[in-house]
Order: structure tokens, then sequence, then C-alpha cells
């Protein structure tokens, strides 16, 4: 252990014994992870927020849905999810209408499509989240660990001391609870941030399954 008068937060992870550094710099690479994962998320979901109100705007103005689903599909990357989700319905019911197909063949056909698209969108929207949970739940363990382990250090040191006394045992104790506060300060950002995400995500989602809804029955009003 290092001179109690040397207690500063430098020394003490310099100072720290190998598994609470190892600890450390584990709980370090999760919160580097972790907050990179936070911000492209955040700037993917504001970016799929805007591009579906947009789309929105577009659908509900009244136009050509050909002519619409013509300009999306020459430039699919830039017009979003539900963008992509309607250019799928729409290829599918061209097809369909083109082929003479069934009423029913007409409707399911563009139904799969969308669904489909859906759920490679909603996968896409949800990568990543899956880490910020693990990271949210799993730090505190592992800072929890480094704790622990920290503390049986400093009360192993003081079994080849004379006397033992709070300032021998103080700088211990102080490295260790350092893991505990690495572990939280990795934890809280990554569970807010899962929250939060996972609200936004949820709420595209419903817009997502409602205009499915309502582009069906807009193709079945057409199909008649």
């Amino acid at each position: 252990m290092q001179p109690a008068s040397d207690i500063s937060l430098l020394s003490l992870l310099i100072n720290a014994s190998f598994p609470v550094q190892l600890v450390m710099l584990l709980l370090l690479g999760i919160s580097i992870l972790s907050w990179t994962y936070i911000f492209t998320k955040r700037a993917a979901i504001k970016r799929a927020t805007a591009q579906t109100r947009r789309f929105e705007d577009d659908f509900w103005a009244g136009g050509d849905l050909s002519v619409l689903q013509q300009t999306i599909a020459a430039r699919r990357a830039e017009h979003g999810a539900l963008a992509r989700i309607f250019d799928a319905g729409m290829t599918e019911f061209i097809k369909a209408r083109r082929s003479n197909s069934s009423p029913d063949a007409m409707l399911d056909g563009p139904r799969r499509a969308m669904r489909a698209t859906y759920q490679r969108e909603m996968d896409g929207l949800e990568s990543h989240l899956n880490f910020l949970a693990s990271a949210g739940s799993v730090s505190p363990y592992i800072g929890l660990l480094g704790t622990v382990w920290g503390i049986m250090h400093a009360f192993l040191g003081l079994s080849t001391m004379q006397q033992a006394t709070l300032a021998a045992v103080a700088p211990g104790i102080a490295e260790a609870l350092i893991a505990t506060a690495i572990g939280l300060f990795a934890a809280i950002p990554a569970v807010v941030a899962y929250n939060r995400y996972t609200n936004d995500i949820d709420r595209l989602s419903i817009r997502f399954d409602s205009f499915i809804d309502e582009f069906l029955n807009i193709l079945q009003r057409q199909v008649r």
C-alpha cells in the first residue's frame, strides 16, 4: 500500500493492485463503448424520426403513390425506414396488379413485404441496445468485484503490520471503492440511454405499424 500522505486519485489508480487495475480498465473500456453507442444511437434515432415525419407529410399530401414510390426507390437510403417499408409494399402491389393476381394475393404480397422490411428496419434501430442493457446491469457488479478484491488486499496488507491504524488501511479501501465508482459511472448513463432509446424506438414502431395498417386499407380500396 502507498503511504497515507499520498492518497490522490491518480496515485490510488497507479498503486492499485493488478486485479483492481484490470477491473478498472475493463470498466473504462465498457464506458467508452457505451458512450460511443449512446451518441451514435441518439443520432440514428433523431434521423429516423425526422425522416419518418417527412415521409408522412409526403404520403398524406395526396399525390400519386406510384410517383412517390419511384422517387423513394431511386434513393432508398435517404428516405428513412418508413419510406422503405412503403416502397416494399408498393412494389409488391404493382407486381401483383400487373400479373392480374386475385384481390387477396394483391394484398397478401404487400403485407408480407412490408412486415419483412419492418422487421429489418427495427433490427437496425435496436442494434447495440442489448450492449447498453448489459453494460447497465453488469458494470456495478464488475466494480463491486474490484472493490471486494481491493478490500481483501488492504486487510491482508494489515496482517503484516505490528499496529493497524486508520491511516494505514484508508488508502487500500479508497482504491477499492474507486472500482465501484467507475462501475456506477459506466452503468448509469447506459441504463438511462437504454430506457430513453427503447421508448423512442417503441414510438417509432407504433407509427410504422399504424402506417402499414392504413396503407393496406388504401390498397384494399384500390383493389375493389
